[in-house]
């Protein structure tokens, strides 16, 4: 921190232990991560002590029990670190399962819908919807539908934060945001 404070729950980070404060804090980027292992072990990366409810519970809020059962060995189908034969967007909702698992006060949410076909994006927003709920979360997207509902919208061009609002303000205010807004022809 070169200036200012970052605060975690009335807490200043610099007095949060690193590892208490990476508890705090999910991510679910453009690129999935998955490792070696079953599906059942890759979700569980978010919580190793969780339960098979528990893992199953995550992944019906993540929209991803209904592809995951169609697996040959459902939640004990062993996949690679490349995912495997998993779309790009089943791969994405297994890390939001992860997420939801691990439960974090704080989400990074970094053009974690970029890569994907319409319907794909719909489910996984639906997903997102819903694991960011009651959370602080962070967005960083080009495809502005992803940042609509936010409650503060931050521009960011090569010369740092242009404009800064509501959805509602920032088309009031008919700049680069409702440039790029009906560039992307957006409704």
């Amino acid at each position: 921190v070169q200036g200012g404070q970052i605060i975690i729950d009335g807490t200043p980070v610099q007095q949060i232990g690193r590892k208490a404060l990476r508890k705090n804090f999910g991510m679910v980027l453009q690129d999935t991560w998955l490792k070696c292992g079953s599906i059942l072990e890759n979700i569980r990366m978010g919580n190793s002590g969780a339960s098979y409810d528990e893992v199953v519970a995550a992944a019906k809020k993540a929209h991803a029990h209904s592809f995951i059962q169609r697996l040959p060995e459902g939640y004990y189908t062993k996949i690679g670190e490349d995912g495997g034969s998993l779309s790009q967007g089943q791969k994405q909702l297994l890390c939001i399962a992860r997420i939801m698992l691990c439960d974090p006060s704080v989400l990074i949410l970094d053009e974690a819908t970029s890569a994907l076909d319409n319907t794909t994006e719909i489910l996984i927003q639906q997903a997102l919807d819903e694991l960011c709920r009651g959370r602080t979360t962070i967005v960083v997207a080009h495809r502005l539908a992803t940042v609509r509902g936010a409650d503060h919208i931050a521009v960011i061009d090569k010369e740092g934060v242009s404009e800064y609002g509501t959805h509602q303000e920032l088309m009031e205010k008919n700049g680069l945001y409702a440039a790029l807004w009906n560039t992307q022809k957006l409704s």
